[in-house]
């Protein structure tokens, strides 16, 4: 069997406003913060379709960022509403690459990003393969 287990297309939307807090003195999204709103994309998507991240932990089990590669193309402003998009672009046994972008009310892309997250054992601290019922979680969700 390949370590590919499939190529996933489903886009899920994120809404997202820009806060004083989001911002640095000019009023402009600081850069970091754009890894912020991913991840709050990431875990809300997650959370939507029924993985419970929280039984999972207590299982020792966990999704860690393994890689980012971020392309910062446009500033967001103090109290823009922002969209995240986000795609599954490569499922394999103990990792996926999520596909994410940020859009404003325009719709001008602001950010992209591609994350890969592996799935860990936390009490051995070692990568190990994603559970069955995650697994397929993902796979009816393409």
């Amino acid at each position: 069997m390949s370590e590919e287990v499939s190529k996933l297309s489903t886009v899920h939307h994120f809404a997202i406003r820009v806060y004083y807090e989001d911002t640095d003195a000019g009023g402009i999204v600081y850069y970091a913060n754009y890894l912020k709103f991913f991840e709050r994309a990431r875990t809300e998507w997650l959370r939507e379709i029924g993985i419970n991240q929280q039984y999972f932990l207590q299982q020792k089990l966990g999704f860690v960022v393994r890689k980012v590669e971020m392309d910062n193309l446009a500033s967001a402003m103090l109290d823009d509403l922002l969209e995240v998009k986000s795609t599954i672009i490569t499922l394999k046994r103990a990792s996926l690459v999520f596909q994410q972008q940020i859009t404003n009310q325009a719709q001008q892309v602001l950010c992209t990003a591609k994350i890969r997250v592996a799935c860990v054992d936390f009490s051995q601290k070692k990568p190990c393969a994603i559970p069955k019922p995650i697994l397929g979680v993902f796979k009816r969700v393409s």
